[in-house]
């Protein structure tokens, strides 16, 4: 039912109201307070949102009247009843998004097939897919690197330099200067001094740029060209991809794709893509969205309801299926106390992380209110609702109040959009108020957190929820040594403990100890997009300058803005500069460090690392830190504020007290401590305030518009089905499709399963789908080999997330899956018939040939981590029927029934071990025909033994996902005839 239809034939068509005033025309909306119903100005303002998405998009099949009055009683209803709800835009990052868009259009193909008209297949909801996540850090201060492939299949083969470092065939070594002769280089690589230091900077510290060589020419290139360098390479190596992306913004309507080197994904949406108010159809109403990452929670801190929901559903969505949930409970945070000067917005956010994992909020929404959340700024409000995949929660809301009002003045370009946009919340109630305590909603339950207790800390040495003040870290890494091997424990031996291996980089010697840092990134994506805590890191590196200190050279260090905008705040404050000269420079933008595309160590620093058998230390200001994620031979990595990356990066360890040790000392040899370097609150906050105005955000509408000449120039089809290259190893028509019938196939038992794998506890997507580099052992190299490419033109899982071939191999291909089956870790499993260990695939492969269908046995919180569709649709591609696990992450949840994988959980107090089972068994899952939500299903095994499990399919939709083999294929039989 069209929005625009007569009142009369809209259930709720008596609630529109009109917004009039004389600075904008008039402005239809649905009000939902002229229902009369007192429970309204009850309801926390994150269920007011949905309700009156409920009651606009109410047409009586998707969305039924009975949703409006169960959320309006929604204090009896949580958790119990089950509403639809339309979000008003989708967003996509493009790891996520590829795979995505390369479904529908393997759709078109399949419907084209059956005689269906394949335009018929767009995006319903207005849908933004943002490239961002293909940056490598191919080029970097530090060191030499190797030269980087371009990646680029029509490329031919490298051959060996006199000095031993692979270039391209037809390079020239020769000369003072880069003279770019190779194709897509630019010329006139040179050094660059930077000595002239801008105004209102210290006259007595003369910055002069270290020039870095040429990694294809081995001729000195100035730093600024280090970042174009980056981008070039990013392009070269991901034309195809990203030429399927410039199909899918012909080829498809209502998406909005924006180009590489823009911004990344959640900066985007902050400051650009939303509305706080949408327009539409007739209507204004409030701004909603998912989007395919968990950290899309991030703009909740504007006041704009939206969460993550991976790449499987949000394709629902965007084909006009509503999300389906049951009413959460709405857990009220009340903020109150001072924030201390020294406290940073990252210790705020990791203080309220470890407070509400405490609290057990698992799956409910959070609403902050109190007076302490007067005391965070928009960005600050932003960075906590971003941590909230970090504890659980589905959603962290925080209302439109007078502050966020004066953030949409810098970020909203129409000062009648300003205008309408107040006028409207405050007519359906949506604008918060503290000073009016009549406007309290009530919540499920309230957690009081006193913003006086926090302290700076860092997170780590493998998980964010493990927090480490930054007083007690030195005692706490070397506890970390102790303890045996675990989520906080190495197992180092007391009398090696002390190790201490030398080695030489560029002709200097230097030593590593357990503890020392070797990469250090600061990042300024999600949880640091806060311009306070960039400029921080900025005026400590200007006093460390200052006060003659350094950073050693064989740290990989790296600065990775969120967007342009990071960057030209950091430049126009005159911080910049300093910060290159601790090694920090900008080395493009996208996701780098945080999805294991760090360029490979210095060759001494792993041989030393090796050698001594040492825990080294990565620092990063990103959101993920897992064991082995950031690099191989990095143990020990903590999420940590970008100031802070910056002091552990001149300290050169981890294991140092920072208050009561020096960070090192200056030429005259005096100690120079952290509390001497330390900005203060009142200079990061004057900085702020005269930095980041208006000007920041009309420069990203200006690149906006202006948009990439790369992208402007680039090829692609002209037609409606996309001409998929059966060559092409990036992208590839899955066979999601293949044998589609128009009737679904009634629910089927599991008969004579064996377990591909058997897992335990916190196994998490980045277990499960593949990421970061493509190790040359794996099954998916041997694939790509077998394509005739060479190692260096793997690229990353990431980028070729639109090849299914590829991301199935690399499935359950972590190194660091601990599989009982096997007892040890590494990405194998053995083969239950024959008594082989194998790659995961390869057994998968077999059983597959063999025609066996596999389950996985877990523990709990199976698929934790980030949202990543491939985590559900490699298995379902390997074959596997069903996962039994003592618990799931919601999102993963969801993922496995919207590919037709049953998520069945042991009954409680059971788990496999209580069970006796050790997974050599077959198993025979028996599914009734008339399948129910929550319906407790019996387990035979081959040994005799039976025992329950609870199916997770939470409501009808759920149930109706699965018998039609999942969410696509549901989608794809509603559009035949």
């Amino acid at each position: 039912m069209a929005l625009g239809s007569p009142q009369h034939e809209h259930p709720f068509g008596h609630l529109i109201d009109t917004l009039q005033s004389e600075q904008y025309e008039e402005r239809r909306y649905f009000n939902p307070q002229k229902l009369r119903d007192v429970r309204y100005e009850k309801l926390p303002f994150c269920m007011r949102v949905l309700l009156e998405s409920t009651i606009r998009k109410c047409d009586g099949f998707y969305i039924k009247t009975d949703d409006v009055s169960s959320i309006l009683d929604w204090q009896k209803q949580q958790n119990q009843a089950e509403v639809a709800f339309s979000p008003a835009r989708v967003l996509l990052q493009d790891f996520t998004g590829i795979p995505a868009m390369v479904d529908l259009a393997a759709m078109r193909d399949a419907l084209a097939k059956q005689g269906v008209d394949p335009n018929l297949v767009n995006p319903r909801c207005p849908t933004d897919l943002i490239v961002d996540h293909s940056l490598q850090i191919d080029y970097s201060k530090c060191a030499i690197q190797s030269p980087p492939s371009p990646m680029d299949e029509s490329h031919g083969a490298t051959t060996r330099s006199p000095a031993g470092r692979p270039s391209p065939r037809g390079s020239s070594s020769s000369g003072s200067h880069c003279s770019g002769q190779r194709p897509g280089h630019r010329g006139g690589c040179s050094k660059v001094s930077c000595s002239d230091a801008p105004s209102g900077r210290s006259a007595a510290v003369q910055i002069e740029n270290t020039p870095l060589l040429c990694p294809f020419h081995l001729q000195p290139v100035s730093e600024p060209e280090t970042m174009i360098r980056n981008q070039e390479m990013e392009l070269i190596r991901n034309k195809e991809r990203l030429q399927f992306f410039k199909w899918c913004s012909k080829a498809f309507k209502n998406i909005n794709v924006v180009p590489p080197d823009i911004n990344t994904v959640h900066q985007l949406n902050l400051e650009y893509l939303c509305q706080v108010v949408q327009e539409g159809e007739g209507f204004i109403y409030p701004d909603s969205v998912v989007g395919t990452d968990s950290h899309t929670t991030m703009i909740n801190g504007l006041g704009i309801l939206g969460w993550g929901v991976g790449g499987i559903e949000s394709e629902a969505v965007m084909l006009g299926q509503p999300v389906s949930l049951t009413l959460p409970q709405v857990v009220g945070c009340k903020l109150v106390g001072t924030i201390s000067p020294l406290a940073t917005s990252i210790d705020i956010v990791l203080g309220i992380t470890k407070h509400l994992r405490q609290a057990g909020i698992g799956g409910k929404f959070v609403e902050f209110f109190g007076p302490g959340v007067q005391q965070l700024s928009a960005p600050d409000r932003t960075t906590i609702a971003n941590m909230c995949p970090e504890y659980n929660a589905t959603v962290s809301f925080f209302p439109v109040d007078d502050i966020t009002l004066q953030h949409f003045k810098h970020t909203i370009c129409s000062e009648e959009k300003l205008v309408v946009l107040e006028d409207y919340l405050k007519a359906i109630k949506l604008f918060r108020s503290y000073s009016d305590q009549s406007e309290e909603p009530q919540y499920s339950e309230v957690i009081e957190m006193n913003l006086s207790s926090i302290v700076p800390h860092v997170s780590g040495p493998k998980r964010p929820q493990d927090r480490v003040a930054v007083t007690c870290m030195k005692e706490d890494f070397i506890n970390c040594l102790n303890e045996k091997v675990g989520f906080k424990g190495f197992h180092i031996s007391k009398e090696k403990q002390a190790t201490q291996v030398p080695f030489l980089h560029e002709g200097a010697e230097y030593n590593l100890a357990h503890g020392s840092v070797v990469i250090a990134a600061v990042i300024s994506c999600t949880n640091n997009c806060n311009p306070s805590v960039m400029l921080a890191a900025g005026l400590l590196a200007k006093k460390a300058i200052e006060a003659g200190l350094k950073v050693k050279p064989y740290i990989r260090t790296s600065l990775v803005p969120g967007s342009g905008i990071v960057t030209h705040y950091l430049n126009t404050s005159g911080v910049l500069p300093y910060l290159r000269k601790l090694g920090f420079e900008v080395v493009g933008y996208g996701c780098a460090t945080c999805v294991g595309n760090t360029a490979p160590l210095p060759e001494s620093v792993v041989d030393a690392i090796k050698q001594g058998d040492l825990v080294a230390c990565g620092v990063l200001s990103g959101n993920r830190h897992l064991e082995g994620r950031l690099c191989d031979c990095v143990r020990a990595n903590y999420l940590a504020s970008p100031p802070l990356v910056v002091a552990y990066a001149i300290a050169g360890t981890v294991s140092i007290n920072l208050e009561t040790e020096p960070l090192g000392v200056n030429s005259e040899g005096k100690d120079v401590y952290l509390r001497d370097i330390w900005p203060s609150k009142e200079e990061v906050n004057h900085t702020e305030e005269n930095i980041v105005i208006a000007s920041m955000f009309k420069e990203l509408r200006s690149r906006m518009e202006k948009g990439s000449s790369f992208w402007n120039s680039l090829e692609s089809a002209e037609s409606a089905l996309f001409p998929w290259d059966p060559k092409s190893t990036y992208i590839r028509c899955p066979s999601f499709f293949n044998k589609l019938s128009k009737e679904a196939c009634t629910p089927q038992s599991i008969e004579g399963a064996y377990p591909l794998l058997f897992l335990g506890d916190k196994v998490t997507t980045d277990h499960i789908s593949p990421a970061g580099s493509i190790a040359r052992v794996s099954a998916a190299a041997k694939y790509l080999q077998s394509k005739r490419l060479t190692p260096r033109e793997f690229n990353s899982y990431g980028a070729r997330r639109g090849n299914d071939a590829v991301m199935t191999r690399g499935t359950f291909a972590s190194i660091k899956l601990q599989n009982r089956l096997i007892g040890k870790t590494g990405p194998r499993t053995l083969h239950i018939p024959s008594g082989q260990t194998l790659d995961v695939f390869e057994a998968a492969e077999r059983y597959q040939r063999d025609g066996v269908p596999l389950i996985i046995l877990a523990g709990k919180e199976y698929g934790s981590g980030s949202s990543r569709d491939w985590a559900a649709k490699g298995p379902y591609l390997m074959g596997v029927r069903a996962v039994i696990a003592e618990s799931f992450e919601k999102i993963h949840r969801n993922h496995l029934v919207g590919m037709g994988i049953a998520p069945l959980q042991f009954l409680s107090g059971q788990n496999a071990d209580s069970l006796e089972l050790c997974g050599k068994e077959r198993f025979t899952i028996n599914i009734p025909q008339e399948l129910i939500p929550r319906q407790q299903l019996v387990v035979q095994t081959s040994t005799g033994k039976s025992f329950s499990v609870m199916a997770l399919f939470e409501n009808d939709m759920d149930v109706a996902f699965f018998r039609h083999g999942g969410i696509l294929k549901y989608v794809a039989r509603s559009l035949l005839p």
